[in-house]
């Protein structure tokens, strides 16, 4: 079964019920116009009057027997309760009686046919009333007779009928919907649990237009990264599962958030390396989606420069990121079967990607002459030399990304800096307008805390060097 499928086999509204609104209102009419021919010793305006209601009420019996309440019965039962209204020439008390049945009808129909079944009844009624009149010159006398009581009372029974029905149908759709919002609670709590284990542009547009999934794939260019930790196997050999798992998940929950503010694809998470590409299935054009690839590259690269330094002081040494990225053709898509689909890429040029990473030195970010193409002009590179890799027959010329320096025009939106026990980093780019302030204030605090560590040092040098020389003499 589908999940669409549980969800209707679930719905509360499922076989809610057939509505009964016309069998106790029926019978009020047919019980008022039999009393009406008795009580008027079956006179021929009393037995037209039987006919005219009786045949149209146990039609309409017979037809919803099985069936919801539809506009053309309501309507029906309208001009037959109005019919009665009018023959009885607007006795008060059965008028009302039946009118308030009529009230009720009203009410239970669609908002946009209110107005058209108030007016049938209206109109109904007089027409009625001057038909009796004149057929029948004798005036209803509602004061003595027991017709009105019995016809109220029976209006008041149908009513609370009703009203019970009624309540006992919004109490069952109360515990209904309170089951709904329980269950759709924790399909919702379950999906946000699902989404992490597949990238927003691939779930996003699913569920806004829940489109058909299927195994399907086509050829896109894209831009391909792939990256690792140098050193993390040494690493993995010395430390612990769990200092090893903590270290791995902080530098996953790093690199996955800087991934998904440049809207990458991340593909996939393989040991401590990872996957990422643009192109598909939101594109912005092949250079610029070259372009975001090295910027991301260049933030990850800087925020494990950060890590290391966290990390260092936890004794963990020699940890450097490295990276390899192309740009082609692959075939990216929905892999897999019917019951179980993987978004991935596949070709060549994913497999040229991890090959430069494997050649990538610590903190390189090596790019093919397809990405470099693209991006030369916004990045300084350098050559550095043409590898022969595997499963590639000819020489792949690979280009070093280098960090945007300071004295490079445009570039000039970064300043990074480290020194042991020292980093700066500066995004000029991602700074708010609210920032600055903060930062400047910062800064002179660590500009303070500078001077005042320099002093110290200046004068224990100079303490030092007095008991130096008072030593010598």
């Amino acid at each position: 079964m589908t999940f669409s499928e549980t969800l209707k086999s679930r719905s509360p509204l499922k076989d809610a019920g057939v509505c009964r609104f016309d069998y106790p209102e029926v019978f009020v009419l047919i019980m008022t116009v039999v009393l009406r021919a008795m009580y008027y010793d079956f006179r021929p305006i009393s037995m037209a009057l039987l006919v005219i209601i009786t045949l149209p009420s146990l039609l309409i019996l017979i037809y919803n027997y099985r069936r919801q309440t539809s506009f053309w019965t309501s309507n029906i039962v309208i001009i037959l309760l109005s019919v009665v209204i009018g023959s009885l020439q607007f006795c008060m008390i059965i008028s009302i009686s039946l009118a308030v049945l009529i009230g009720i009808r009203i009410i239970l129909s669609r908002p946009e046919n209110q107005l058209k079944l108030l007016t049938v009844s209206f109109i109904t009624a007089i027409v009625f009333y001057y038909v009796v009149t004149i057929l029948s010159n004798d005036e209803l006398d509602c004061g003595d007779s027991w017709l009105p009581p019995t016809v109220l009372l029976a209006s008041m029974i149908v009513i609370l009928c009703q009203f019970r029905r009624m309540y006992q149908e919004y109490i069952g759709y109360k515990a209904s919907a309170h089951k709904a919002a329980g269950r759709l609670s924790t399909m919702v709590s379950v999906i946000n649990k699902l989404t992490r284990f597949v990238p927003p542009q691939i779930w996003e547009p699913i569920v806004k237009s829940d489109s058909p999934v299927r195994v399907s794939n086509k050829r896109a260019k894209i831009t391909i990264m792939f990256s690792d930790i140098v050193g993390f196997t040494e690493l993995s050999d010395s430390l612990s599962s769990d200092n090893l798992a903590d270290i791995l998940n902080t530098y996953m929950h790093c690199m996955t958030s800087i991934a998904n503010k440049h809207g990458a694809v991340l593909d996939k998470f393989i040991g401590d390396g990872m996957v990422c590409f643009f192109g598909e299935p939101n594109s912005r054009g092949s250079r610029q989606d070259a372009l975001d690839c090295v910027a991301m590259a260049i933030d990850m690269r800087r925020e494990m420069r950060t890590l290391r330094q966290k990390w260092r002081l936890m004794g963990f040494e020699g940890l450097y990121i490295r990276v390899g990225i192309t740009t082609g053709y692959c075939h990216v898509g929905n892999f897999g079967s019917n019951s179980r689909l993987s978004y991935t890429i596949i070709g060549k040029e994913a497999n040229l990607a991890s090959r430069l990473e494997s050649c990538a030195g610590k903190d390189q970010i090596l790019v093919s002459e397809s990405t470099y193409d693209y991006i030369c002009h916004n990045y300084e590179c350098e050559h550095v030399a043409a590898f022969c890799l595997k499963g590639i027959d000819e020489k792949v010329d690979a280009w070093q990304v280098l960090d945007p320096s300071a004295s490079t025009g445009h570039l000039s939106k970064w300043v990074d800096h480290t020194l042991p026990g020292f980093n700066l980093h500066l995004n000029f780019k991602d700074m708010k307008d609210n920032d600055y302030q903060d930062i400047r204030a910062r800064l002179n605090f660590a500009l303070e805390l500078i001077e005042q560590e320099e002093e110290k040092v200046v004068k224990d040098i100079a303490a030092e060097s007095k008991r130096e020389d008072a030593n010598r003499k």
